[in-house]
């Protein structure tokens, strides 16, 4: 099996089990008496735990290898999922989520292994494969949620560790380690997360960082309240909210996982980057005008295709802007990023939408999304400073150890 194949498939199980949370989490934790309060921690405490572990965990990767790291990472995953299958209490299902957030940081780190056995030319490609992952993971996880969910609440969750457990196996016996030991930061060296914008260009990559962490945020908001927006302006249920998650998820896996790669040579990942936030900022802002079936599929739809083009390519570029032996590192601090805004935008989304409540149903959930369409054109903005380093400067990269 390519351990590219592997990745795809750590990173589809990571996705589906958060898929699987989004659905059934709230009505289990109800189950126990939480309040919404409650429910609310229990939701972002996965976020914030990714904001500390996730680059720890790509340090870690850097001095040990991503397969040691990878290996740990994903039976933590397992053990999460087994803990709030079997939770008889709402205490279990909170020590459940720490373990998964705390362990489930581990998409740098599958992120570091694409970029360690690709050429720079095809990183990006590669790095949109995990973007068709998550997009594959977005689509099933809430269909297998629902649908193991009239079994038991904890049915799904045994099923997401049972798949997480299996992927152990499968990077236990089939993954080779992808960073010689060569390019490993040395096991004595104490360094801070904060060196990597030392090895590499610090201002284009920590621009890139902050333009990351604008777009989640945005879309975070957009995400959040989607199935609310759906509700007041169409009466729509969860079920069919979800067939429109999954209309957008297949746009995503369709466009990151075959099409990416030849816009990259056709237009290079700056162009892409660019045109992906500025289109994104537009169907934001056309969300709340959308008060048809065919223009919030139009919308979706746009939004769909403007995600593929960002994510791949603001991950390649920062791959791009810091040393071999960093990169680990910093694909977490991107991670990092990404969690800081899937958990301020739920926030700040909830709060501006209370300026709505007052407003007519055809004004619903217009304040947060106008705002997350201004956090993402603050990031097309930025993005139009990205400018290639020049000269002799660009970060080594050792030759592929495989094709990809």
């Amino acid at each position: 099996m390519s351990p590219l194949l592997v990745i795809f498939f750590t990173v589809i199980i990571d996705m589906v089990g958060f898929g699987i949370v989004l659905p059934v989490l709230p009505l289990y934790a109800e189950h126990f008496h939480a309040t919404p309060l409650e429910i609310g921690w229990l939701t972002g405490i996965y976020s914030g735990m990714q904001i500390i572990f996730t680059p720890l965990l790509g340090r870690l990767s850097d001095r040990v290898g991503r397969r040691p790291v990878l290996i740990v990472s994903i039976a933590g995953t397992a053990l999460g999922f087994l803990v709030m299958g079997w939770a008889a209490s709402l205490p279990l299902l909170f020590v459940a989520r720490i373990i998964d957030g705390a362990t489930g940081g581990n998409i740098s780190t599958a992120q570091a292994y694409v970029a360690d056995i690709s050429t720079p030319e095809n990183r990006s490609r590669s790095l949109g494969l995990i973007g068709a992952a998550f997009g594959l993971g977005f689509v099933f996880g809430p269909m297998i949620g629902g649908i193991m969910s009239r079994i038991s609440y904890g049915a799904p969750f045994y099923f997401a560790s049972a798949l997480a457990a299996l992927n152990v196996v499968l990077v236990y016996f089939i993954l080779p380690e992808s960073l010689s030991k060569e390019y490993r930061s040395r096991p004595r060296e104490r360094t801070r997360l904060s060196e990597v914008f030392q090895h590499g260009h610090a201002r284009l990559f920590t621009t890139i960082v902050i333009t990351y962490l604008f777009t989640i945020t945005g879309f975070a908001i957009m995400t959040t309240l989607f199935a609310l927006l759906t509700e007041k302006h169409f009466g729509y249920d969860a079920r069919q909210t979800g067939y429109i998650f999954g209309f957008i998820g297949i746009i995503s896996v369709i466009l990151q996982g075959g099409l990416i790669g030849r816009l990259v040579k056709m237009f290079g990942e700056t162009a892409l980057a660019r045109t992906g936030l500025f289109f994104l900022a537009c169907s934001m802002a056309l969300l709340p005008l959308a008060h048809s079936l065919t223009m919030l599929l139009a919308v979706c739809a746009s939004t769909a295709i403007s995600n593929g083009l960002i994510n791949p390519t603001l991950n390649g570029l920062a791959s791009q802007m810091i040393d071999r032996s960093w990169q680990g590192r910093a694909l977490g601090l991107m991670q990092s990023a990404a969690s800081v805004g899937r958990l301020v935008g739920p926030l700040l989304g909830g709060w501006l939408l209370m300026s709505d409540l007052g407003f007519p149903v055809a004004r619903y959930a217009g304040t947060p999304l106008f705002a997350s369409a201004a956090l993402i054109f603050i990031a097309f903005l930025l993005a139009l400073t990205f400018r290639k380093p020049g000269g002799d400067h660009t970060p080594p990269v050792a030759p592929s150890r495989a094709e990809v």
